[in-house]
């Protein structure tokens, strides 16, 4: 694997690594296997496309995520709130077909044909680095997602809130109990969750096609790197989001007629070797 190559996976790592943080932190603090965390996605990238229609990609930045965390509050107040205590299995069915109406939803809006995003102006060339020419826009997905890490990071480990998310993920009962406001730390969970799922969505929407199958396709390298990650677990799912998208564009390369086999030979090898993922049940 060449320079290029490496970069390619830390790139899709990087697109991994944001969205399965705000997958793990919803289950984590909900419990809520959330199957439409895909179709927010999906959502993210076409209405990154409509606002750069009109406004810069800039714009589509700021704009994208905070739109994916009001429909994320509405799947908290309206959804996630009434399915407490109710079993996997029905929730899992709720939120499957959650994400085939807003599939559905989006397809209706603008069609089912294949969108392209420009990328923002100066970015849409290509960068030298140790002789190797490689697009500029895509380090600036590495980048972003980096800077993300480390700010989730500290925010979850230095703020009152992220405290308080960190307690009521482990126990929900005795956080309440505590006088912490469990309600408004998961409604701050699942709106950070969304917008997390739009601002990945955004930066994919220059790097890959925008088309209606897409958020299905990431939805199942998302659960994959939340289980070996350690369900509930950011820091794991960062470290498997980054090491997952470095293995599968290995396996594009060395085995190109077995890499869509790499992802579940991973999860396969990672759950017989450590059954809780890499870092466990744990929000750190």
């Amino acid at each position: 694997m060449d320079f290029a190559q490496l970069l390619n996976a830390v790139a899709f790592g990087s697109l991994l690594m944001i969205l399965s943080s705000g997958l793990a932190m919803i289950y984590g603090l909900r419990g809520v296997t959330n199957f439409a965390h895909g179709a927010l996605y999906m959502a993210g990238a076409y209405l990154a496309y409509s606002v750069t229609q009109h406004l810069s990609f800039w714009w589509a930045l700021l704009i994208v995520p905070l739109a994916l965390a009001v429909l994320g509050a509405v799947l908290e107040l309206v959804f996630f709130r009434r399915l407490q205590g109710r079993s996997p299995i029905e929730v899992g069915l709720v939120t499957f077909g959650l994400a085939m109406i807003l599939e559905r939803v989006i397809v209706l809006i603008w069609g089912e044909r294949t969108l392209s995003v420009n990328a923002p102006a100066g970015l849409d060339g290509t960068t030298s680095l140790f002789g190797t020419h490689y697009p500029t826009y895509r380090l600036l997905v590495i980048g972003i997602a980096l800077v993300m890490a480390v700010a989730l990071v500290w925010w979850l480990r230095a703020s009152r809130t992220g405290l308080h998310i960190r307690a009521a993920s482990h126990d929900v009962e005795t956080s309440s109990v505590m006088g912490i406001d469990v309600d408004r730390v998961s409604l701050v969970v699942v709106c950070l969750g969304a917008a997390l799922a739009g601002l990945a969505g955004t930066l994919a929407a220059p790097y890959v096609s925008v088309d209606p199958g897409m958020g299905v396709g990431i939805l199942i390298n998302v659960l994959i790197v939340v289980v070996i990650g350690g369900v509930g677990s950011i820091g794991g799912a960062m470290v498997a989001g980054m090491a997952l998208g470095l293995v599968q564009t290995m396996g594009s390369v060395l085995l190109p007629s077995y890499s869509v086999l790499v992802p579940y030979a991973a999860l396969v090898a990672v759950l017989l070797w450590r059954p809780a993922g890499l870092a466990g049940k744990r929000l750190s």
